[in-house]
């Protein structure tokens, strides 16, 4: 068994780890709290540009546009294809950043010609200990989701894909199913369908008319550049609120943990107490003993 001081020092080693953790849990809470807020505050305008491509092709259905344009002539073998992968700065989120590079790494052994666009600290040091070939390290960190850095990545995406250097578009990030659930998801950003655009009007609705101009061309091509940079801020977003709630996740079985082994320690030393003062009482009686022997002899 281990003397009483070592269990008071491994006790307070947990004590000050567990004040440690509770306080990553509660900047964790803080932080989620807010960048739900961001992203509520936002969604509307991006749900309108959706809704205004949605009435462009509903009166302009064959609508020409490179962002529409599914490369259907060209050999799927001789395809680009453009990955944005979305991971941590940091650990301490549980399987977080385990399950985005999984998902990660599967598409790319099934792609022949990957395009690797990677944003979050984690993800930069994986790939780089796995000697695969990084197209754009976008050096900032993903604790801030902004609009400027979302716009930045579609930029930086979209020109590509403009030049026809890359043929398709996916984004990888972790949303967040519910409040305490979150998964790694995989969704194709280009080319568009112009299926995914489809809003039902209303019954008995009469049709609204739409001037474009200059064109319905050109108009797309300005909606396309902001609905892009809304779905990577939104991506951005929603994965910094999955690894917030990973970390309170972790963070809470982490106290809950420390709580249960500072009760087991507690008996242990409350044993080990009994045990010495047992032992001292002990030698005092014995010693009364001797002297009582030494006296009557």
């Amino acid at each position: 068994m281990a003397s009483i001081k070592e269990i008071q020092v491994r006790m307070k080693s947990i004590q000050d780890t567990m004040k440690i953790t509770n306080a990553m849990y509660m900047i964790s809470s803080s932080k989620l709290k807010k960048a739900k807020k961001s992203l509520e505050a936002t969604e509307p305008y991006f749900y309108t540009l959706q809704n205004t491509m949605s009435q462009i092709l509903r009166h302009i259905p064959d609508v020409e546009n490179i962002y529409f344009d599914q490369h259907e002539g060209k050999n799927p073998e001789d395809k680009k294809i453009g990955y944005i992968v979305i991971t941590a700065d940091k650990g301490l989120v549980g399987a977080y950043n385990h399950n985005i590079l999984k998902l990660a790494d599967e598409q790319l052994q099934n792609c022949a010609n990957p395009v690797l666009f990677v944003v979050g600290e984690v993800g930069r040091q994986y790939f780089k200990r796995k000697k695969i070939d990084i197209q754009e390290e976008f050096h900032y960190t993903v604790q801030n989701p902004t609009l400027g850095r979302a716009r930045n990545i579609a930029e930086t995406v979209m020109e590509m894909y403009r030049h026809g250097s890359l043929d398709e578009v996916y984004i990888i990030y972790t949303r967040m199913t519910n409040f305490i659930q979150a998964e790694a998801e995989m969704i194709k950003l280009l080319p568009w369908k112009r299926s995914d655009f489809y809003i039902k009007p209303p019954i008995d609705v009469p049709m609204e008319e739409l001037a474009l101009k200059p064109d319905a061309c050109t108009v797309v091509n300005h909606i396309a550049a902001d609905y892009f940079v809304g779905f990577v801020y939104g991506a951005l977003v929603e994965s910094f609120c999955s690894e917030q709630n990973s970390r309170m996740l972790a963070m809470e079985a982490a106290v809950d943990n420390a709580g249960e082994m500072l009760r087991e320690l507690g008996i242990i030393y409350n044993r080990a107490r009994q045990a010495m003062i047992t032992q001292q009482i002990t030698e005092v009686i014995s010693g009364a003993k001797a002297q009582k022997k030494k006296k009557l002899s």
